[in-house]
């Protein structure tokens, strides 16, 4: 008879671990850190493009010294990219997102303006350090795409943990002071084609 109590018992704390572990407690917290470590992709391929524009200003310079306005441009433009900061407790505040996101805007605008005017210097654009920065710089613009890409998932992979059977009901017990996060958004004007004029 204690054989068959220790076997019901052991029964039901092995159906009981099952059906705890299968109940979505674990969810919840497992998306939030996968969004945050996406969020930390995100920093990195900016702040590696932070660091690659001082070695490109500084090469454009020799060759352009008066495009003064542009480099000016691209230097307070890194400056305010960098000064935007977004912690992992900031990811569900949008205004914030959107404060970083502005920021970087504007960087690549600037970027784009300088990387414009070496088409108009030869010797800049034959240049190997100009095209090898030119082509890092490429590379990470393509790595941001991607790392961008990935936080959206994770964001909405948490985010709709919050509002899907059985993980909400975690959320609205014992997770009560989890939030949506705040994903990218367009930029005002991306969803119209530009104008080419020739």
């Amino acid at each position: 008879m204690a054989f068959f109590n220790r076997l019901r018992t052991f029964a039901a704390i092995a159906l009981l671990s099952l059906s705890v572990s299968a109940c979505g407690y674990n969810t919840i917290p497992t998306a939030e850190e996968t969004a945050k470590a996406r969020w930390a992709d995100v920093q990195n391929d900016y702040q590696r493009r932070a660091d690659l524009i001082p070695n490109l200003v500084n090469t454009v310079q020799g060759y352009a010294k008066q495009e003064k306005d542009v480099l000016v441009g691209v230097t307070e433009a890194r400056a305010k990219a960098t000064q935007v900061h977004v912690d992992a407790a900031d990811l569900s505040d949008p205004d914030k997102m959107k404060q970083f996101q502005e920021a970087q805007n504007q960087l690549s605008g600037a970027l784009g303006r300088l990387l414009a005017i070496s088409e108009n210097y030869p010797d800049l654009k034959s240049n190997q350090n100009f095209l090898a920065l030119q082509s890092q710089l490429e590379g990470t613009e393509n790595r941001i795409a991607v790392a961008r890409r990935d936080y959206i998932a994770a964001v909405r992979d948490y985010n709709l943990t919050l509002q899907t059977f059985p993980s909400m009901l975690w959320a609205m017990t014992v997770f009560r002071g989890k939030k949506p996060l705040a994903g990218f958004t367009a930029t005002d004007g991306a969803q119209t084609a530009p104008t080419v004029k020739f």
